[in-house]
């Protein structure tokens, strides 16, 4: 379970980019969230993958407050969690295989299994053979992939994605958001941001829409309604 009450999140001393969220996700749903630049999605995702922490209010993931967790509770948390950002975050001295296995790797899994694991979920993504090529041999859509690939490995309990289908052609894109579905149908909690209205539209998930700071949610046929209409 996520809960939000009344959070608000800064970046230092500047001003809230984010104001009295209130956000109730129940465990094994899947919302898509959106907004126009600038809204705070970003900010938004970074309090979900517990790399920032609220100014105010209360945070709650996994039955848990956020605030009163110490820093060497973090780690145990944070692979919960997979995250997709924009960035893709992959460490450029490891191969593709190397960073997709890394949460596995973390997680103890015998190494037999995991090259297995990894090799079959990097042929699904259509990586099968760049499987030894480093990142900064990759292009922007398959760093992407391999980043959607280390974040899905392990089936966390919460996946928290960032554009994840931006820099890839559609056909990829579609096979990825079925694989975000098949994920989400054995359990996992599902945020998407995406300014692409046509995904919603296709899956018609809930909807959350950050405007001015402030969350608004709705499902997705009042969302495209109000979409259309600017």
């Amino acid at each position: 379970m996520i809960r939000f009450e009344n959070v608000g999140m800064r970046y230092g001393m500047g001003p809230e980019v984010l104001r009295d969220i209130n956000l109730h996700l129940e465990p094994g749903s899947f919302h898509f969230l959106t907004g126009p630049t600038g809204a705070g999605k970003s900010s938004l995702l970074k309090l979900l993958a517990l790399s920032h922490r609220p100014s105010r209010g209360l945070l709650s993931l996994f039955g848990h407050e956020v605030s009163s967790l110490k820093r060497k509770d973090l780690p145990n948390f944070r692979r919960k969690i997979g995250v997709v950002f924009q960035d893709f975050r992959l460490l450029d001295h490891l191969t593709t295989m190397e960073n997709v296995a890394l949460p596995l790797r973390i997680a103890g899994i015998e190494e037999r299994q995991m090259r297995k694991d990894v090799a079959e979920l990097l042929d699904w993504v259509g990586l099968g053979p760049q499987i030894d090529a480093k990142p900064p041999t990759l292009s922007g859509g398959e760093k992407q992939r391999v980043a959607i690939a280390r974040a899905v490995i392990n089936r966390p309990e919460l996946l928290i994605a960032d554009e994840p289908t931006g820099s890839m052609d559609p056909e990829m894109g579609l096979r990825l958001m079925h694989l975000f579905h098949e994920l989400n149908k054995i359990g996992t909690t599902v945020v998407i941001a995406t300014h692409d209205a046509s995904w919603i539209e296709r899956f018609q998930n809930p909807v959350m829409y950050l405007k001015d700071s402030t969350l608004y949610r709705s499902d997705a046929e009042e969302y495209l309604a109000r979409f259309r209409r600017g």
